[in-house]
């Protein structure tokens, strides 16, 4: 039988169209629970899992009264490159990113990325003198599952330009969040890196071995953080002596710079700081916590990459408050140190 003209040329048309989907797998990591809390502040919106318990760097009861900051005024300065003489050897060659046409776990290498300006606001805020927050280019974010769904892509418009993302704390628990954020901050093209909150009364070698089952060794990511605080809400309320205290950072820092080829940044606020690491660990970069006075007066002569100065940021995307950071430097300050961390 042949076919009418008309008949035929809605055939022709019909085999030149046609539609295509595809959706990649999301892997998740279980993790079992522990009863470690270290966020006081509680959230605005409903949790995901409220039965796991977490534990934060960040929250932490501002002062009433704005304390300024007195003397020169520091220019932002990166921290330099960091010459390893401390720990085991660092792995020669970087791991490379699986390739991967969708790239579930979004670990595909970044460019140099756009620098967007803060637009963050704050609940509580402070008058830090004549160094003020602002004066930094570039700012961020640190969050855990008490910040909720994020927007990633909104909030990197209002100057998230880089996060750092509970991953665990001890040996046993994981922020059921943490993959979801890791992904999702990839995807926005926010630099991201991932933190652990370290436990006194478990060994520091299983702690490093449970961060290291449950973050992804991604070159593009940002070096890792140990967070070390004191902590009045935990179930562990013993306190090493500062050799013990530096004994174990140094086991849970080695085994990290060893699987990640990156040496760790130490996240510490000020009464664990005086207790421990005055004139510690010159060789690693420091992120302080310093929500009343500029670092420079909190933590004299400590050189440091990132200054967290609060505690009750509000921004758009996010539900409640989160913690706000900037970088020590100028924004190529930024690109160039990021790109030391990747090569």
């Amino acid at each position: 039988m042949r076919l009418s003209a008309l008949p035929a040329l809605l055939l022709a048309g019909l085999t030149l169209t046609g539609c295509t989907s595809s959706a990649g797998p999301e892997s998740l990591v279980a993790g079992l629970p522990s009863q470690e809390i270290a966020n006081s502040v509680a959230p605005a919106v409903p949790v995901p899992q409220p039965t796991v318990a977490d534990a934060s760097p960040v929250q932490e009861a501002s002062p009433q009264e704005a304390l300024a900051w007195a003397g020169e005024v520091p220019q932002p300065q990166a921290f330099g490159p960091i010459t390893t003489t401390v720990g085991m050897p660092v792995p020669s060659e970087r791991p490379v990113a699986m390739l991967s046409p969708q790239d579930p776990m979004g670990t595909a290498p970044q460019t140099r990325a756009r620098i967007y300006s803060q637009r963050f606001r704050d609940a509580k805020p402070i008058n830090f003198g004549k160094v003020q927050p602002k004066h930094y280019a570039v700012h961020g974010v640190d969050v855990s599952r008490w910040q909720g769904d994020i927007d990633w892509p909104k909030l990197r418009t209002q100057g998230a330009n880089f996060a750092y993302i509970k991953a665990t704390d001890g040996g046993d628990h994981l922020d059921p969040m943490f993959m979801t954020n890791w992904r999702k901050a990839k995807q926005a093209g926010i630099r991201r890196g991932a933190y652990h909150f370290f436990y006194w009364c478990r060994r520091a070698s299983e702690q490093a071995d449970w961060f290291i089952r449950n973050v992804p060794r991604d070159p593009d990511a940002l070096p890792p953080v140990i967070d070390v605080e004191w902590n009045g809400d935990s179930a562990c309320k013993r306190r090493p002596s500062r050799a013990d205290v530096l004994e174990k950072m140094q086991v849970f820092m080695d085994k990290l710079e060893r699987h990640y080829g990156q040496r760790p940044v130490i996240y510490t606020a000020p009464d664990f700081y005086e207790d421990n690491l005055v004139g510690a660990f010159e060789d690693y970069p420091f992120w302080l916590r310093a929500v009343a006075e500029h670092p420079s007066k909190v933590y004299p002569g400590r050189k440091f990459v990132f200054w967290q100065y609060s505690g009750s940021g509000l921004s758009q995307g996010v539900n409640g408050k989160i913690d706000l950071n900037v970088f020590n430097g100028s924004e190529d300050g930024w690109h160039n140190w990021v790109a030391r961390q990747s090569s």
